[in-house]
């Protein structure tokens, strides 16, 4: 058995002699960047993995369901965000070349002291989407690496910087296959992981946004509280080809942010967690740092294009580290459009109103 299974190893490595491991991938492509990044993106796969092989095992590990805490954000914590973010913090820990880390777990920024003049930090979510995680629906981890700006010691402030100054950022989709999507500032590409091998193998090169698409992600069920930009764009999506749009839209909303980015990756379309009045003192749903940012980045760099509706998110001066913002990304043309929607709105340009006697679509029409 042991030979067998020695073989199928053999085998399925000379099936991937083309394609890269991503160790080599990142040897290739750091370029002007210092090679010390390598082992950080490293330590975050291994973390990955990790994770990756405990959500596997489903409950045979009794590691689903609440975990009967709230983290600093007041958001109910499952079982395996707990674990996953201890996860990230160890093999972080044990890299010297991270000074320290922001978590979506913890309510404050962490340091290292043994490394304090490590030349990186990293910001992550450790288990993205984790309300789906006992329907077995795909979840991820969202991470960005920055430069140690050392601004003040052992501050929040070393973290606060734009998403443009991002060194590498990228996510984990752990699906029917465990996958990998990074960018190390020039393009955005994917890996998926051999279990067999222990190691993600490049299978995605040169990932593409197409500038247009038919197909856009959001939560309806919030459509009441949405500024009238947002409510005329789905509207006029909703009505298709029988409307100013002339073509049909499909909607898709899995809740995990993880999986509508990379089915938007793979194929294209447009994701909106936009900002609403359901709860006014929150302006956006989604975190900067360690949410919009990496996907943001990630996003561009396929070619695509992400905002607030009002600003490009990638030029956000972060405020603090748990900063919340309204997140629009995904096909170029559709985000244009959006912002276009948002700046005549706020010109007072356009009277578009959900209001059936008042709106676009009225009974005065």
């Amino acid at each position: 058995m042991k030979l067998i299974q020695k073989n199928l190893i053999l085998i399925k490595i000379n099936m991937h002699t083309s394609q890269l491991p991503l160790d080599q991938f990142i040897k290739q492509n750091l370029e002007n960047q210092d090679p010390r990044l390598l082992g950080v993106i490293l330590s975050i796969s291994s973390a990955i993995t990790e994770i990756s092989r405990l959500i596997g095992k489903g409950n045979l590990e009794n590691i689903l369901g609440d975990g009967n805490i709230t983290n600093c954000q007041g958001e109910n914590q499952k079982k395996l965000d707990v674990i996953s973010n201890d996860i990230f913090i160890n093999k972080l820990k044990s890299c010297k070349d991270v000074a320290g880390y922001a978590s979506e777990e913890d309510e404050v920024e962490q340091f290292f002291d043994d490394n304090l003049n490590a030349p990186f930090l990293v910001a992550f979510d450790p288990l993205d989407g984790s309300s789906n995680i006992d329907v077995n629906v795909s979840v991820g981890s969202i991470f960005s690496v920055l430069n140690n700006i050392q601004a003040s010691p052992k501050s929040g402030a070393n973290f606060l910087q734009k998403g443009i100054q991002q060194i590498a950022a990228g996510y984990a989709i752990y699906g029917p296959a465990t996958m990998l999507v990074l960018t190390l500032g020039k393009g955005s590409f994917g890996f998926t992981f051999d279990r067999e091998l222990n190691n993600f193998y490049l299978t995605h090169p040169n990932l593409t946004v197409p500038s247009d698409t038919s197909e856009y992600s959001i939560n309806s069920s919030n459509s009441r509280f949405w500024e009238p930009p947002i409510q005329r764009y789905v509207s006029e999506c909703k009505a298709g080809k029988t409307d100013i749009r002339g073509k049909d839209f499909n909607m898709r909303w899995v809740a995990s942010m993880v999986a509508e980015i990379h089915r938007i990756l793979m194929r294209g379309g447009v994701f909106m967690y936009p900002k609403d009045s359901k709860d006014p003192s929150k302006p956006g749903r989604l975190r900067l740092l360690y949410e919009a940012n990496p996907m943001s980045l990630l996003i561009e760099q396929a070619g695509g294009f992400s905002s607030t509706g009002r600003k490009r998110i990638l030029q956000i001066d972060p405020e603090s580290i748990h900063q919340r913002i309204p997140v629009i990304l995904g096909s170029r043309n559709e985000i244009e459009l959006i912002e276009n929607y948002f700046h005549a709105y706020d010109k007072g340009e356009d009277q578009f109103s959900s209001f059936p006697l008042f709106g676009k679509r009225s009974l005065f029409r």
